[in-house]
């Protein structure tokens, strides 16, 4: 009966996370996927930023693109596989 309460209990309250910050990356299948986690001691988190691998390669989208043709952007956009609905995270 113990174990039961205290499932529910860890289950409603959830964890309490030491107050700080921490960047993890797992390489995901396109590209790196991190997620930045701040902590100010409660079971919630202060703040969560998930970084997906879409993003990187949009940001190099700048540098690939230079002296070619708007045409040919789409082409670029197309190899790199971009998700936009991962980008906004």
């Amino acid at each position: 009966m113990e174990s039961l309460i205290h499932h529910f209990k860890l289950y409603t309250e959830g964890y309490q996370v030491p107050p700080g910050a921490t960047y993890t990356a797992i390489e995901a299948p396109k590209g790196e996927f991190g997620v930045y986690l701040v902590s100010d001691g409660s079971s919630r988190p202060y703040r969560c930023k998930i970084k997906a691998p879409g993003f990187a390669h949009l940001a190099g989208l700048d540098k690939m693109s230079k002296g070619h043709m708007l045409a040919d952007v789409v082409a670029i956009i197309g190899t790199q596989d971009i998700v936009f609905g991962e980008i906004d995270r």
